[in-house]
């Protein structure tokens, strides 16, 4: 039998490129919708330190704390301090100095620590669930030789780094071909129910997902600690895993994925066998309207009305079901990730799921469409044109939550071009560029594939019998567009004819997939556009390790400033250089408390090799620029060689101080250093 599609009217081809145009317009956005997809975003940084990174202090800090630029979670041995000789000086007990905006965690020191260079080591968990860790030093009256050799390597990565980084993309990529491959079947092509490479296609994304998320759980504890694959059957460490957030989502996705098994044993189950059986699109009629162009729904009869064998009401709660599985599994990562700490956690969550769902549904669509074209020659032309309108929705919604996820993690223009993060969103553009070019291609092939009908050869055309003396004709499977299938006598001759028949299948069905050269090249460009997405999700996965822009320049801004902690001690040390003999050195400056009102200043001069320094002068001046303060000026009173001190030093308002400290050492050689810090 011969099927031919009608081709349909001109304002209907009309009305349907009207929707691939611009979804395939819209998809130039896809430079920001992708941006975040795959967790979105890069780890948690340490902005600052208290004592900084290589500071010389004149006294024994009472702790040491640190800042960082999002929320992380961390335990009370996650911050380590040690003397020069190795041993722990710190309580071992952790501080939550979280207020507002700010993360800050610190650690108590033991009193009366003497001088020498002190390591300070930690280890967090960053919002979006990945370790990250660093030292530094710091010295008490002056530097010291340490027997602590600083870490080289980060935690989170080495093999187990690699294997946990695997296991996270293989996640979102099973996401993305589950989700959006349910979505083609039930939103654009029902019959694809029973196709078995549509089947193969979703149900190896299940498994890809559930063993993903299976790996990730188990080797969650050797990749935020040791970095040892043994520590996976650390049963206490699995247990301290549940307890966490990023424990909890993975645990959630698991028992969600249970229902995802049951929502696909149903679509491919009762709803494979009821399109399947039902006439027209889904079924063995003929395939005159298979495609749809008439106008009709599989689920409507010639005048409009329902079917007895109607499968609307099934597809409704088969869609409504599937997307609160597939929501509920997005929200698994939103709410671990970085869209649950940060600006607008109240937004930025439910714009991730959106975005994640989108994503999936966009990009697995297009791979089950790339399937669809390959493997099964029969997919109806409507199929395509109801894809172009749900990728017109989903790029739609992409663009949306991208352009915002973008603004949250760049925060201003010039970071889009001035850091890291920015760059590749840019180089994110020009591929998108590119497939723009091919999309732009895939849609002419669209148009083309939906006025041009096409005579598809029925099956039998390419069935020969092949028999020899003595075999069999078996006729139980007979159908009216089959062949008897021949059965030799001969085991041998048998195996040889199965062969035969397989190749003669895999011909006819490349023979009827070529036959129609606008579905070939729609297939080709479409092969191209998902090549492009995949260079795409490669772009993201380097973004995922990248620092946003907004947190680069939030620590640019930082360290142009000195930073003042509530009710602690400003410590800066300032070098100068006089140009006379042993002109060189440095001063330690210390204003305690730090803060508007009354405050005690200490200064220690040093020589560049560490040693205490006499002056012969040094004085100091308070200016506050923004509101025309100052100078205001002070002269500190010697306490010992090397070292002065004033009390009383006001100072009236909060706001960027600039100190500018004046050092003589000798009757004609003099300097005048200086900088700015943050009186609170």
């Amino acid at each position: 039998m011969t099927a031919t599609a009608p081709a349909p009217s001109t304002a209907r081809v009309r009305a349907t490129a009207v929707l691939p145009r611009l979804a395939l317009v819209l998809a130039a956005l896809l430079a920001t919708l992708f941006a975040a997809a795959a967790p979105a975003t890069a780890h948690a940084a340490l902005t600052a330190s208290d004592p900084k990174d290589g500071a010389v202090v004149a006294t024994a800090p009472a702790q040491v704390t640190l800042s960082f630029s999002e929320q992380v979670a961390m335990g009370d041995d996650s911050i380590r301090v040690l003397d020069p000789q190795g041993r722990r000086v710190d309580t071992g007990e952790l501080r939550d100095m979280c207020s507002g905006n700010t993360i800050r965690y610190g650690t108590a020191l033991h009193s009366g620590l003497p001088n020498g260079t002190y390591t300070v080591a930690w280890q967090a968990v960053s919002a979006d669930s990945h370790p990250i860790s660093g030292a530094f030093t710091f010295s008490i009256g002056a530097p010291s030789a340490t027997d602590v050799t600083l870490p080289t390597t980060q935690t989170g990565g080495g093999p187990v780094g690699i294997a946990y980084g695997i296991a996270r993309y293989a996640a979102y990529a099973g996401f993305t071909v589950l989700v959006g491959g349910a979505a083609f079947i039930l939103l654009c092509w029902r019959r694809g129910a029973a196709e078995r490479p549509l089947q193969k296609l979703v149900v190896r994304a299940w498994i890809t997902l559930t063993a993903a998320t299976l790996a990730m759980l188990v080797l969650r504890t050797p990749y935020t600690g040791s970095g040892n694959f043994s520590d996976m059957f650390d049963l206490n460490g699995l247990r301290a895993v549940l307890e966490t957030k990023t424990g909890a989502s993975l645990v959630s996705r698991l028992l969600l994925l249970g229902a995802a098994a049951l929502f696909v044993a149903v679509l491919f189950g009762v709803y494979a066998r009821r399109v399947g059986d039902a006439p027209g699109p889904g079924g063995t009629e003929a395939l005159g309207k298979a495609d749809g162009s008439d106008g009709s729904d599989a689920s409507e009869g010639s005048d409009g009305s329902a079917k007895p064998d109607d499968t609307s009401d099934l597809t409704f709660g088969l869609a409504i079901g599937g997307a609160v599985v597939s929501g509920g599994i997005a929200a698994t990562w939103a709410l671990s990730e970085h869209a649950s700490t940060g600006i607008q956690p109240g937004i930025a969550m439910p714009a991730d799921i959106l975005h994640l769902m989108a994503v999936a549904t966009w990009l697995g669509g297009l791979a089950a469409l790339l399937v669809a074209l390959h493997k099964v020659p029969g997919i109806e032309r409507a199929a395509v044109r109801r894809f172009s309108r749900v990728a017109f929705v989903s790029v739609l919604v992409l663009a949306v939550t991208g352009v915002y996820q973008s603004w949250r993690q760049l925060g201003s223009w010039s970071a889009l071009t001035g850091t890291e993060y920015g760059q590749l969103l840019l180089l994110k553009v020009g591929l998108v560029a590119v497939l723009l070019a091919i999309a732009y291609v895939s849609r002419k092939w669209t148009a083309r594939l939906a006025e041009t009908p096409v005579a598809v050869a029925p099956a039998s055309a390419d069935v020969s019998r092949e028999t020899a003396p003595g075999d069999v004709i078996d006729t139980s499977n007979v159908s009216r567009e089959t062949e008897p299938v021949t059965v030799p006598a001969d085991p041998a001759r048998a195996a040889q004819l199965a062969r035969q028949r397989a190749a003669r299948e895999n011909a006819r069905e490349k023979r009827v997939r070529d036959a129609d050269p606008d579905r070939s090249g729609l297939r080709r460009s479409v092969l191209a556009e998902a090549a492009i997405a995949v260079i795409l999700l490669a772009v993201t996965t380097v973004l995922t390790s990248t620092e946003p822009g907004r947190t680069v320049e939030q620590e640019t801004a930082r360290g142009s400033t000195g930073t003042a902690v509530p009710d602690r001690a400003i410590k800066i040390t300032l070098p100068f250089d006089t140009g006379g003999p042993n002109g060189k050195g440095s001063v330690r400056l210390e204003l305690d408390p730090g803060r508007v009102g009354a405050n005690t200043l200490h200064l220690w001069s040093d020589t560049a090799d560490g040693t205490p320094l006499d002056l012969p002068e040094i004085k100091v001046a308070f200016t506050l620029p923004a509101k025309d303060i100052g100078p205001l000026p002070l002269v500190p009173e010697q306490a010992a060689p090397g070292h002065w001190t004033a009390s009383g030093v006001q100072l009236p308002l909060a706001g960027e101080w600039r100190i500018d400290v004046t050092v003589r050492t000798s009757d004609i050689d003099q300097t005048t250093v200086q900088k700015t810090v943050k009186i609170g």
